[in-house]
């Protein structure tokens, strides 16, 4: 796993900082032992239509890669989470397409405050190993979650909520 950087707000990220020039942010969000994904609407216009996908999305402006997931959660399954609750899981750069991964351990009744946006089909929680098995899952995320998954040292057991 790499650094933890700091949460950082719009503007405050000085010319070294990492966070500087990314596209998006997504956040393997753990709800006890269950993995919270979203279905992707089925429009041939956006990649991988129909898949199942994890909460989060492009940047807007300057934001930080925190606030961008942090709103994105927001947006597409009403829940407002600080920036204490992240991690980083992992930095995706695809030929210069920079992606913030992080991931939130939360306790299983966080799914009680789940309020669906107007993005995508639904939402599920799954346990993490169907995620990764699940053809419909967008593949480089599947491997994303098997990774962290295995640098927390047990693929199979599940890291308790932060605290």
């Amino acid at each position: 796993m790499g650094p933890i950087y700091p949460a950082a707000e719009e503007g405050a990220m000085s010319e070294s900082d990492p966070r500087r020039e990314f596209d998006g942010a997504k956040l393997l969000l753990f709800a006890g032992l269950r993995l919270v994904v979203l279905r992707r609407d089925n429009k041939p216009s956006i990649p991988w239509p129909g898949f199942l996908d994890f909460p989060g999305g492009a940047r807007d402006g300057s934001e930080s890669p925190e606030t961008c997931v942090l709103r994105e959660t927001r947006e597409e399954l009403g829940l407002i989470l600080s920036a204490e609750v992240l991690r980083l899981a992992h930095l995706r750069d695809d030929a210069g397409k920079v992606s913030w991964f992080f991931a939130a351990h939360l306790p299983e009744s966080i799914l009680d405050e789940v309020v669906f946006g107007d993005e995508g089909q639904g939402w599920d929680a799954m346990p993490p190993g169907d995620f990764i098995e699940a053809r419909d899952a967008i593949p480089h995320f599947r491997d994303i979650l098997r990774d962290y998954l295995a640098a927390q040292g047990d693929p199979g057991k599940m890291p308790g909520p932060a605290g």
